[in-house]
C-alpha cells in the first residue's frame, strides 16, 4: 500500500511539474542559412516565418512541431540577390510561396539533445529530413536551435543556368532558433 501511494504521489508531481512549450515567439526567433559562390561563404535570413509546436521535454515523443518560412521574405545580403532568387529559376515565390518542415516525431538523444524527424517541403518538392537540435529551458521559455545540411538542387533552387554547383554550391546550411513559452 505504502508503495503505490508512494507512486501515485510521484506521478502527481511530476504531471504537475510539466511545462509544455507552445507559445511561439516570433520577435525572439530566427531562421538563417549560409550558401557558398564561388568558395566563398554568403549568409542569409528569412525575414518571415511561424511556427506551430508543443514540445513537453518530459514527453517528447508526443511533441509536434511545423515551421512555414515565407520565402519572399529572404534577406540574401543585397536587393538585387533577393530580387533573383524569389524568381521561377531560383524559389518561384509567385507558385510556391513558402517552405515548411512539418515533424512526424521527436527522438531525445541525451541530455538537451533531440532530434525531429519529418518532411522538407520546397518549391512543390518533398524530402524526408532529419533536424537535429538541442533545447535549453529557461523558466517558462524554451529555446530550441539547431541545422542541417540541404541540397539545393533536391528542390530546383536554382535550375538552368544556376544548376552548376561550381558557381553556387549544393549545400545550403539552413539555421534556425525558435523561442517558444508556455501557457
Amino acid at each position: 500500500m505504502i508503495r503505490k501511494t508512494l507512486a501515485v504521489a510521484l506521478l502527481a508531481a511530476t504531471q504537475a511539474n510539466a511545462v509544455e512549450y507552445n507559445q511561439f515567439q516570433p520577435e525572439r526567433s530566427q531562421i538563417a542559412f549560409t550558401s557558398k559562390q564561388m568558395g566563398v561563404a554568403v549568409d542569409g535570413r528569412f525575414r518571415k516565418f511561424a511556427a506551430t509546436l508543443s514540445f513537453d521535454p518530459a514527453r517528447p515523443a508526443a511533441a509536434s512541431a511545423r515551421i512555414d518560412i515565407e520565402l519572399a521574405s529572404i534577406d540574401a545580403g543585397s536587393k538585387d540577390a533577393d530580387d533573383e532568387v524569389v524568381g521561377k529559376q531560383w524559389f518561384n515565390t509567385k507558385t510556391f510561396p513558402t517552405a515548411s518542415f512539418v515533424a512526424a516525431g521527436v527522438k531525445p538523444l541525451g541530455g538537451d539533445r533531440y532530434e525531429a524527424v519529418g518532411k522538407i517541403s520546397i518549391k512543390g518538392r518533398s524530402q524526408d529530413a532529419v533536424l537535429p537540435f538541442t533545447v535549453k529551458q529557461d523558466g517558462r521559455t524554451a529555446t530550441f536551435d539547431g541545422s542541417l545540411v540541404i541540397k539545393r538542387l533536391d528542390f530546383a533552387i536554382g535550375e538552368g543556368p544556376w544548376a552548376d554547383v561550381g558557381t553556387v554550391a549544393n549545400e545550403v546550411q539552413v539555421k534556425f532558433r525558435i523561442v517558444a513559452a508556455a501557457k
